[in-house]
């Protein structure tokens, strides 16, 4: 029996005979991840994020982050000064756009920022978008973020929750980018947050939490 990562509950498997594909959702918190035996590896993982197109020059994805401050982080920015951009891709226009609303900012990529500048700091904020679906150990990650919080300090998250019937998630766009392997709803992330001294203060639009260190 195949047990939740995130809640250690029983899960039930999605499986997609099309690409011969096994997913796993939680009966309790909805957690649904990719088996382990078909993550792909790391060279294909880079190779997919290569083909990003994320740029200052790309007026949707700037759009889509510029929501995404207004409606996760303004209303907190009058606590925030630092901030950690965790996972900030190829070119790390999210972090230009924090540093425009006026806060200090660094950044951190598993594979293009590799320094882990966040060693020996902490900081008011720390943003991670469009990264949390491709983790095999979340849980782990969220626990690192939260110790280099500062008190009171903030995470805000964006990434998809997923259809909760099986066949709108195998026809789910979303899900087809291969290194897409983690998708949580609402009900995980207050798991979570729980074991790492986080609460949730909001979710937005079905991809957004915020949370805020206890």
């Amino acid at each position: 029996m195949h047990l939740c990562k995130i809640c250690n509950t029983s899960t039930s498997e999605i499986v997609d005979n099309k690409k011969s594909l096994i997913y796993y959702r939680c009966e309790a918190c909805g957690f649904v991840s990719l088996s382990d035996s078909f993550m792909v590896n790391k060279v294909l993982e880079k190779e997919q994020y290569d083909h990003h197109n994320n740029s200052l020059e790309n007026e949707g994805y700037v759009t889509m982050f510029e929501n995404f401050i207004d409606n996760a982080i303004a209303p907190y920015l009058e606590n925030i000064e630092t901030a950690l951009d965790f996972g900030s891709g190829p070119t790390p226009v999210f972090s230009v756009l924090l540093e425009r609303r006026g806060l200090i900012v660094d950044i951190y990529d598993l594979y293009y920022s590799p320094k882990k500048v966040y060693e020996s700091k902490s900081y008011d904020l720390i943003t991670s978008t469009e990264v949390f679906e491709h983790l095999s150990r979340p849980i782990e990650i969220l626990e690192m973020l939260a110790e280099h919080l500062n008190e009171r300090g903030y995470v805000a998250l964006m990434t998809k929750f997923p259809p909760k019937d099986d066949q709108a998630f195998l026809d789910w766009w979303y899900r087809r980018d291969p290194t897409h392997i983690s998708f949580f709803t609402p009900k995980s992330f207050e798991l979570m947050a729980e074991k790492v001294g986080l609460k949730v203060l909001k979710t937005i639009n079905e991809n957004i939490v915020v949370f805020q260190k206890c």
